[in-house]
């Protein structure tokens, strides 16, 4: 596989699609500790492999993000998004 350039989940703008490459949670993540933090992504659904679609951003500094992985849609926060780190989908569902 190419090398690909990784967007964090939380940088990226409505209508990205992606799929996840890793969860790299850091200290500036949230106050939460990251193995917290990689736990509930986890749980929510935000897996390596997994497909995401940027759908919606807040009216306030563009937070939350809306984000539609797999066949559910979760609100989170710009800042924990960071630690999802993804490349760009060539497909389009």
């Amino acid at each position: 596989m190419d090398r690909q350039e990784l967007t964090p989940l939380g940088s990226a703008p409505r209508g990205y699609r992606g799929v996840i490459h890793r969860i790299e949670p850091s200290a500036n993540t949230s106050s939460l500790p990251a193995d917290e933090i990689e736990r509930r992504l986890l749980e929510l659904g935000f897996s390596e492999g997994a497909e995401v679609l940027v759908l919606h951003e807040g009216p306030i500094a563009r937070d939350p993000i809306a984000v539609r992985v797999g066949c559910v849609v979760v609100a989170l926060r710009r800042q924990e998004a960071m630690a999802i780190l993804t490349h760009e989908s060539p497909y389009h569902a």
